[in-house]
Order: C-alpha cells, then structure tokens, then sequence
C-alpha cells in the first residue's frame, strides 16, 4: 500500500511483538534510506515510519488474514473507483 504495509507473521514466544516490530521497522528503515534516498550512512533523528502499529492475534481465522491481506490492494481501488461517482 502507498501509505501502510500490512503484515501477517509469526513471532515466537521468546520475542514481544513490539521487539519485532520494532525491528523490523528499524532494519526496513535503514535500508530504503540507503536505496531509495542513497544515503551511505544512518541519520539520528530522523523519521521513516510513523510511531506505534496496529497488532492482532490470527487464531482460526488465519486463512480469512491472508485473503483479507492478499486482496486489500484491489479493494482499495474498487473503493476509489465507487468515490468518484459521489
């Protein structure tokens, strides 16, 4: 998505959630700063990803997350596509 990155994985026990978001955010910031904006070395204070994430447990509905995430793409655009008509 242009503006947010859905997620689904599987963190062990040994982990917090918040570790492994953290660095995942963390490692995926660094290196599209150094592809995307060229840069050789890492910059304090600045931003790449908004604070905070939005974390839920799968359970049964596993299969439903990953339709869900496989076809918010699509759905996005079908809802722009209805916006204009309004």
């Amino acid at each position: 998505m242009a503006d947010h990155v859905h997620m689904l994985l599987s963190v062990p026990p040994k982990y917090g959630v918040s570790q492994v978001v953290g660095y995942i955010k963390g490692k995926s910031a660094i290196h599209l700063a150094r592809t995307s904006a060229e840069r050789k070395r890492n910059f304090v204070g600045q931003h790449f990803w908004a604070k905070g994430c939005f974390v839920s447990t799968v359970g049964r509905d596993e299969e439903a997350i990953r339709a869900y995430i496989r076809n918010r793409e699509k759905e996005d655009a079908r809802l722009k596509q209805l916006a204009l008509w309004r």
